[in-house]
């Protein structure tokens, strides 16, 4: 197939600054690089500054219940009642109760190890995947109540994934915020003095329906680095990163970018005319 090449540099102008995730539509000409609504959602807006811009029009076919009963907005499970993949599961209501119940033993820093299967493991985003007993013994190493005596946890947010199969994964929000008034050892041996504020972060906790014990914790997970002052990191990275006790590699601290992507944007730059 031939490719019209001004069209061709303009798909490849476009899509380069935005970064990786658009690479496979690098090579298309741009009439087959976006499939476009119908024309009464969207009409194509031609003008001196920009062929190719996109704009809304002010009247959609959609009514506002057509909207929210679209199939592409999936509602988290909810009700007393267990998903219907596990009939004999435990509900939403209780899974949820579980996942607090766990996080409050400990300001959700940790939480009970009685609360752990026996298959437990832990996963972040550097950080695992742990087994139960190295993961106990991490937390224990860690006195966080020393440290931060005044420590406010926030989750919030709380829900049932409906796209696990099990449906007994709960998904939840977390910040927080403290000052740093005692030592946090063995990274910090003395009160830097400094005020920690997390940023949002996606966690999980995944729960055996017959036990009703916890099979894989998930924390860390940063969904807005813009957010607090831990460099856009989450978990004890981010927190000795705020103190100024981070750890000196790549993965403990905050994002930088790489040469290769710097290389990738600079052409760009260079393809534009």
């Amino acid at each position: 197939r031939r490719y019209n090449t001004q069209h061709t540099m303009k798909s490849i102008r476009a899509i380069i600054p935005v970064g990786a995730l658009a690479l496979e539509l690098i090579g298309m000409d741009s009439t087959n690089a976006f499939s476009l609504p119908p024309v009464d959602v969207i009409s194509r807006n031609k003008n001196a500054n920009n062929n190719n811009a996109f704009q809304l029009d002010s009247t959609t076919t959609s009514s506002d219940a057509d909207i929210q009963s679209d199939a592409m907005f999936i509602e988290p499970l909810q009700n007393n009642a267990p998903p219907s993949t596990v009939p004999n599961g435990k509900s939403p209501d209780e899974l949820i109760a579980i996942a607090k119940r766990f996080l409050v033993t400990s300001k959700g820093l940790g939480g009970d190890p009685d609360m752990l299967a026996p298959s437990f493991r832990f996963e972040g985003p550097v950080v695992g995947p742990l087994p139960k007993d190295d993961f106990v013994k991490a937390i224990g190493s860690v006195d966080f109540g020393t440290a931060f005596p005044n420590w406010t946890p926030q989750f919030y947010g709380f829900y049932v994934d409906p796209l696990e199969e099990g449906g007994n994964r709960v998904w939840y929000t977390a910040k927080g915020y403290g000052k740093n008034e005692g030592p946090l050892l063995p990274f910090a041996p003395e009160a830097t003095g400094e005020t920690v504020v997390n940023p949002p972060q996606a966690c999980s906790l995944t729960i055996d329906h017959e036990t009703g014990l916890i099979t894989k914790y998930t924390i860390g997970y940063v969904t807005d680095r813009t957010v607090g002052n831990t460099g856009g990191l989450g978990g004890l990275y981010g927190i000795l990163y705020a103190i100024g006790k981070p750890f000196p590699f790549p993965e403990a601290q905050p994002w930088k970018m790489s040469w290769q992507y710097a290389f990738f944007q600079k052409l760009g730059s260079l393809l534009s005319p």
